[in-house]
Formats: C-alpha cells, sequence, structure tokens
C-alpha cells in the first residue's frame, strides 16, 4: 500500500472497520467451507438431504454472510475515495493558485487539466480498491492457514511454500508494469499537452495554412500514446494469464497431495474437502491485488504526481503576513532579484525604488531586458530571491499572498475570455456586480456597441462554443472588468503589443481615464505611452538604469533617449 495513503486525513478508523470486518468475513469463509464440506461428506456417506438442510441453511447464512461483509467494505472504502479525491483536488487547486501560472506553465497547462479532471478521479478509483484489496490479503489468507494447519499440516505446508513463490511472481510482474506504466503516463501528458496548445493555436496554423502539415505531429504523439498504451496492456494481460497458471497450479498441487493421501487412506474425506475447498480462497485476495493492479496504477502515479506537486515550496506566505494592505500608501523594492533556478543567472538584479500614493509607472526597455519578470513580481505570480519588498513602509517577504492579490488587476498580452456569458466575464473580479454597474463598465469601456449588437445581450455565451472576439474586443473585456472592480493596483504586462497601430491609440484613450486614482505599472516597448506616465522605469539586463519622467530622462539622453531614437 502507497505510504502516501497512509497519510490521508481519517485512515486509521477506516482501516479498523476494515479489518474487523474482514476478520468477521475471513471467518464467514471458514465457516462456509466447513458447512458445504460437511453436507457433500454426508451425502457422499449415503445420508438423506432432508437430514443436510440445517447444514445447507447454515452455509447459505455463511455466504450470505461474507457477501454482506464485502458490500460493507466497498460502501465504506467508497465514500473514504469519494472523500479524499474532494478534498485532495481542493487542495490542488488551492496549491495551483499558491504556485502561480508560472508553475502551471512550466509543466504544461495540458498535463494539469489531465490531473485536476482525471488524474483525481483515477486515484479515487486506486483507494476505493487498494483498501479492502490489501485489507483482505493481510488478513484472510493467515486465517485460512491457520485453519488448513489445524486439520493438515502436510497441507498447510503446501500453501506455505506456494504463497511466498506467487507474491514473488507479482512483485517482477509489478515492477515491469510500473514501468510500462510511467511510460504510458509521459506520453500522455505530451499527448495532453499537445492537444491544448494545437486548439490554441488552430486558428493560427489554419491562417498560416499549416492546418494540414501540422495533423503530421498529431498523428505522430497520438501513435506513441498508442504503442505505449499496448505494452502496457500486453504486460497487463500476459500477468494476469500468468497469475491465473500459477494459482491454478498451487491448488492442483494442494489438491493432487490431498488425492493421493485420500486413496491411500491417509486422510479423512472431510477435512480434505474442507481444504480444497478453502485453497482457491487462500489464494483468491493475492489473485484480486494482482488482477487490479493495472487497474489501480494509473491512479497510484497520478496520485504521487498530485501530491509531488503539494509537496513543492510555495512562496505564499500570506498566513505569516502581518502588514496592514487593505490600503496601500507606498511601494518599496530595495535591491530586490529574482532568479529562476539556483543554477541560472540572475533574472533581475539590485532592483530598487520607492513610489508614494497612486502613480502611473511606465516600464520600458528591449525585449529580454526584464520588464515582464518584474511585473510578475508586483503581480504576485513570482516571489523575489533576494532583497527587501515594502508596503506602506513595513518590510514583507514577497508579494506572494492573497491580500495583496486581492488588492491588484493584472491585464496580460492576451486576456483569457472564459467560456461564459458576456456579464459572467466582465464580472470577474466582482461576482456581486449589477446589470447596471456591468453597462456602465461597458459604455466606459467602449463595448456598448458589440454588447447592443448581441442576440442576447449580456446572455451572450463567449470563448470556446460562444462568440469569437477580435484582440481589441478582448483588451477591452479586459479593461471592463478592471473598471467593474474597486481594485487599487492595475498591473499590465504588454497589452497592446499584439494589435494594430489604430486599435491601440483607441484602447490609450479608454484605458488612461481608468488609471486614474490607481497605482498603475505598465510594461510595454510602445513608448507613444510614457508621455501619460508619472514615472518610467528603464531596464537593461534585468537592472532599472534610469528612472524619471518622460521630460527628465529625454533631456538626460541617456538609455530612454536612445530607445526612442532607435
Amino acid at each position: 500500500m502507497d505510504k502516501n495513503l497512509m497519510k490521508s486525513k481519517g485512515i486509521k478508523p477506516i482501516l479498523a472497520l476494515l479489518a474487523v470486518s474482514t476478520i468477521f468475513q475471513g471467518a464467514a469463509i471458514i465457516l462456509q467451507a466447513k458447512w458445504l464440506a460437511e453436507a457433500i461428506t454426508s451425502l457422499f456417506n449415503g445420508e438423506k438431504i432432508q437430514e443436510q438442510y440445517e447444514t445447507i441453511i447454515l452455509f447459505l447464512l455463511a455466504f450470505l454472510v461474507r457477501h454482506l461483509l464485502q458490500l460493507f467494505q466497498q460502501s465504506i472504502s467508497s465514500r473514504f475515495a469519494e472523500k479524499t479525491s474532494r478534498e485532495l483536488r481542493s487542495r490542488l487547486i488551492n496549491k495551483l493558485f499558491q504556485l502561480g501560472p508560472k508553475y502551471t506553465k512550466k509543466q504544461g497547462s495540458g498535463n494539469i487539466s489531465t490531473l485536476v479532471l482525471e488524474g483525481i478521479s483515477q486515484y479515487k478509483g486506486y483507494v476505493e480498491l487498494i483498501l479492502p484489496r490489501m485489507i483482505s490479503t493481510a488478513v484472510i489468507p493467515p486465517m485460512i492457514l491457520l485453519f488448513v494447519y489445524w486439520k493438515d499440516w502436510i497441507a498447510g505446508i503446501i500453501l506455505t511454500i506456494t504463497m511466498p513463490i506467487l507474491i514473488g511472481f507479482l512483485i517482477l510482474v509489478g515492477l515491469a508494469a510500473k514501468g510500462q506504466m510511467n511510460r504510458q503516463l509521459a506520453t500522455y501528458r505530451i499527448l495532453s499537452n499537445h492537444f491544448l496548445d494545437s486548439l490554441r493555436g488552430l486558428e493560427t496554423l489554419k491562417f498560416l495554412g499549416k492546418s494540414k502539415k501540422h495533423s503530421d505531429n498529431i498523428v505522430k504523439v497520438s501513435e506513441q500514446y498508442r504503442a505505449a498504451t499496448m505494452k502496457t496492456l500486453r504486460v497487463a494481460f500476459l500477468s494476469s494469464f500468468a497469475l491465473d497458471f500459477f494459482t491454478s497450479l498451487s491448488v492442483a498441487s494442494v489438491a493432487v497431495n490431498l488425492g493421493v493421501r485420500l486413496i491411500n487412506e491417509n486422510l479423512m474425506l472431510l477435512p480434505a474437502l474442507m481444504i480444497l475447498i478453502l485453497a482457491p480462497e487462500y489464494f483468491l485476495p493475492v489473485r484480486m491485488v494482482g488482477a487490479d493492479y493495472h487497474a489501480t496504477l494509473n491512479g497510484k502515479e497520478a496520485g504521487a504526481s498530485i501530491l509531488g506537486i503539494l509537496d513543492e515550496k510555495s512562496d505564499d506566505i500570506s498566513s505569516r503576513q502581518d502588514a496592514d494592505i487593505q490600503d496601500i500608501s507606498s511601494i518599496s523594492f530595495e535591491h530586490v532579484g529574482y532568479q529562476h533556478a539556483q543554477s541560472e543567472q540572475f533574472t533581475l538584479k539590485d532592483i530598487s525604488f520607492h513610489i508614494n500614493g497612486s502613480r502611473k509607472v511606465g516600464i520600458v526597455g528591449e525585449s529580454g531586458a526584464g520588464k515582464s519578470t518584474l511585473i510578475d513580481l508586483l503581480s504576485g505570480f513570482s516571489a523575489n530571491t533576494e532583497g527587501t519588498i515594502l508596503l506602506n513602509n513595513k518590510a514583507i517577504p514577497s508579494l506572494m499572498q492573497e491580500k495583496w492579490r486581492q488588492q491588484t488587476v493584472y491585464i496580460p498580452q492576451s486576456p483569457y475570455i472564459f467560456s461564459m456569458t458576456l456579464r459572467d466575464n466582465i464580472k470577474f473580479y466582482c461576482p456581486e456586480a449589477k446589470d447596471e454597474d456591468v453597462e456602465n463598465a461597458l459604455r466606459a469601456t467602449g463595448l456598448e456597441a458589440l454588447y447592443r449588437s448581441l442576440p442576447n445581450g449580456l446572455d451572450e455565451m463567449l470563448g470556446d462554443g460562444g462568440r469569437t472576439l477580435s484582440g481589441g474586443q478582448e483588451q477591452r473585456i479586459a479593461l471592463a472588468r478592471a473598471f467593474l472592480t474597486d481594485r487599487k493596483v492595475m498591473l499590465l504586462d504588454e497589452p497592446t503589443s499584439h494589435l494594430d497601430i489604430e486599435t491601440e491609440y483607441e484602447l490609450k484613450e479608454t484605458m488612461l481615464p481608468l488609471f486614474e486614482d490607481k497605482l498603475v505599472f505598465l510594461a510595454t516597448h510602445r513608448l507613444h505611452w510614457m508621455k501619460d506616465m508619472d514615472q518610467i522605469f528603464v531596464m537593461e539586463d534585468g537592472k532599472i538604469v534610469e528612472n524619471g519622467t518622460h521630460e527628465e530622462l529625454v533631456t538626460a539622453k541617456g538609455s530612454y533617449y536612445k530607445l526612442l531614437t532607435q
């Protein structure tokens, strides 16, 4: 049994219930074998069937109790698996929010989606099956073996010798199957990521005339997954056949020994028949574990992957944050640096600035200068590796905390449009907003004409399966979200870089009024925005090399002036 499963909340009472019920189930199995053997032996000796009614009824009762206990075990393990998987999904989603979008991008959104959706279901199936199976394997064979030793020590020795051989074979098969399953899971993750990326880029591929050529890549990745799946199934089928073969061989060895001794009159029919009936029951729990091993291996591996994510170190320290950031009056960076990994160079180095009140801050620089990384730190997507961040003149470890995120609005280059209605998309930050407020946001961001043209108005579906929007309309949706909320910090990462200049200037007229009375950080390479900024950070090689207003930096004729004149 997976050691991580033993750490699950509430598992000890479940294991105790399963153990007690399995002990009673083992007793029922032994009693049904005893009463069945007695009835058959009596009939073989010439007694009338009427005289065996009591024994037959006892056998049927034992049979019924055995299966009722099995249903009880399945019920409690199913409820526990449902509860555990539900809690695990909640923990996983919370952890992914703590780790931020950088981690999701690193792992692959397809892989993460597969774990959250299918992985949790597979883990539930694993928990539901493995608990009763492992308890049965630990309890029932020893009970039957002790009973067999009591009736006939020679048969007991045969059963004792054959069981380790069977378990050893299971271990070998399990190791082979695990290797194949890991390879299958790896190809499945590649397929998931590839499918999601292909789906997102389908319109671009069609526009470039590459969609048919890209289908060859899809076929190639799918074929890799098919080959890995077939290899796994081959191992599963072969192991099932071999398991049944060795089990039958073990039972046959017991039967041959009992038959020879019966012929030689060294053994009575009743104990021999009891042992022969119990021999398959002795191996049955191990066979069931072997049969279910392949069915549960996906769930076990998914669980290991999920727990690996949960064990990732998170920089979200909101639970230890003492600073009051409900009303932000100032933010400071003192010698802040950021490093993606210890083996890599610093992406940001010695970043220092101090900003009071509501200001519009532009962040400019050539590609790779560190603009987006600085926005990531400010948005709480990443934690600074070194240096100090101060909010309201009080030092905090990083901005990766819930209180800060509740104060920010993040507008990326390509805002995500959810597969929901226009109303729900705009109410993303403010779900309690009224329709009147939504309509005001639409007017303020230049979306009123679009809204009036929609057949279903605010109930029009957008995103996948709904109305598609242009890049400018998507950005206006993001601005409408920002307009609707009272959050005082706006973070924009190249919000107009993919738009044509005419659309950008239209958006600019909409965006500048939204910046009033807010703390705004705008990272862009479009320098015409800088005349409207209160302060400008010029970045080179991860450092702020110049800091000032547009007029001051032009007069200085430094790095900013070079960017303007390029």
